[in-house]
């Protein structure tokens, strides 16, 4: 076991960690299974980045959840804000933990996901329309993240929810600048305030108008007396929208460029559509569309992967290094449609793997299958070289994909 300093040396990563984080990540892959980073907006934190190692810290009761709960001095006082968006799910330890879950869990059982299908392959039929009118009436090029990536998942998890649909560019705007990490605080808080004040809003008016949607059936559990409190259910609502589309919507569009940048599994696809199911696996492992798992803490030295970490020491979990571990996957770094990808870690590990899983698999299997054969001589509108990611050591995800349509 590899003793660490209190206050080990950190490698400081700049701004080009978010345009090729995988890069960094096989390095460090390479040196130690763990690495002490100053992240580009400031934090220091641990990588874990090998795939035995993420996969047993993910499930590893010792690295906790719950900041402020576990990490803030007994007088702190959070505001209104940061007291209600902050106690959900993803912030949350056992005993908490699993009564939160075992609230929402129910929406998203592998058969009630099932009865969507019909739903989401209308809406995706319903976007391509639309592209291919924007096609007839003379547009080459669109950008698929707008046209199609974004709208489907949020226009689904808004309907299941019971959120207008109509607002949903404004959850876009929001969720980019709550995932961002471009150092910009004034708009993340911004961006919080604006959700608070909307979902308190919004629930007042299921309060007094139920209907038959998950806000409806979470606000009745809360006034029925279930054990979901008014902060639970603002924070619940706030994690469900943006971890509800955000993932999704990076799967599509990254998706769309790896098959088009690796033309013979496009090809292999298209030839062959029963393997959709394992292809969008392999795409979940292969893209990425988070870097790693949401932030956890120690409260006591921890090791791991024979490196001791320290107490009150930020751990994040690289699920996207170790879905590229070539200890795991074989030619882990090459595109395969036909690879057996099970065990992948897009979704995570543990109790906190993602509720939404089912959803999001769905989402990805109707939305390649009909766009692949809705366009098949999509192609991409500008060299793949001169696309950007998102500034956000979070999400994976691409500020445009333009593709033309034929």
């Amino acid at each position: 076991m590899t003793e660490s300093a209190a206050t080990p040396s950190a490698e400081q990563l700049g701004e080009d960690y978010f345009q090729d984080p995988h890069a960094h990540f096989a390095r460090m892959r390479e040196e130690g299974p763990v690495t002490s980073v100053v992240l580009p907006h400031g934090d220091r934190v641990w990588l874990v980045t090998r795939y035995a190692d993420v996969r047993a810290a993910l499930a590893d009761p010792r690295l906790y959840k719950d900041w402020a709960g576990k990490l803030t001095s007994p007088d702190w006082v959070p505001d209104a804000v940061t007291g209600y968006l902050s106690v959900h799910l993803l912030n949350a330890d056992p005993p908490d933990h699993t009564r939160l879950r075992k609230l929402v869990a129910k929406a998203f059982t592998a058969r009630r996901v099932a009865g969507l299908r019909p739903r989401v392959e209308a809406i995706t039929a319903e976007l391509l329309d639309a592209m291919e009118a924007r096609f007839a009436a003379g547009e080459d090029a669109v950008d698929l993240i707008e046209a199609f990536a974004f709208p489907l998942p949020v226009t689904v998890i808004c309907e299941l929810l019971g959120v207008p649909v109509g607002d949903r560019d404004k959850f876009r705007e929001w969720s980019h600048a709550i995932v961002a990490s471009d150092g910009d605080p004034g708009s993340f808080r911004a961006a919080g305030t604006a959700m608070f004040y909307y979902f308190n809003e919004l629930v007042a008016a299921k309060r007094a108008h139920p209907a038959d949607d998950m806000i409806s059936a979470l606000v009745e559990a809360r006034d029925a007396g279930d054990s979901l409190n008014e902060r639970e259910l603002i924070a619940m609502l706030f994690l469900l929208l943006v971890a509800g589309h955000e993932t999704t919507t990076n799967l599509i569009a990254s998706g769309v460029l790896a098959l088009l940048t690796h033309p013979d599994q496009l090809e292999r696809l298209r030839a062959d559509q029963s393997l959709l199911p394992g292809a969008v696996e392999e795409l979940l492992r292969f893209v990425n569309p988070l870097n790693h798992a949401t932030d956890r803490f120690t409260l006591e030295p921890v090791e791991i992967g024979g490196v001791l970490i320290p107490a009150r020491e930020w751990v994040l979990c690289v699920t996207s290094s170790a879905n590229l571990d070539p200890g795991r996957f074989p030619d882990a770094e090459r595109l395969e449609v036909e690879r057996e990808a099970g065990g992948h870690l897009a979704f995570g590990h543990g109790i906190h793997y993602c509720l939404g899983a089912p959803l999001a698999r769905l989402e990805g299997e109707v939305a390649f299958g009909a766009l692949l054969s809705r366009f098949p001589s999509l192609s991409l509108a500008a060299s793949a070289s001169t696309l950007r990611w998102r500034p956000s050591s979070l999400i994976h995800g691409l500020e445009t994909l333009p593709v033309r349509l034929a």
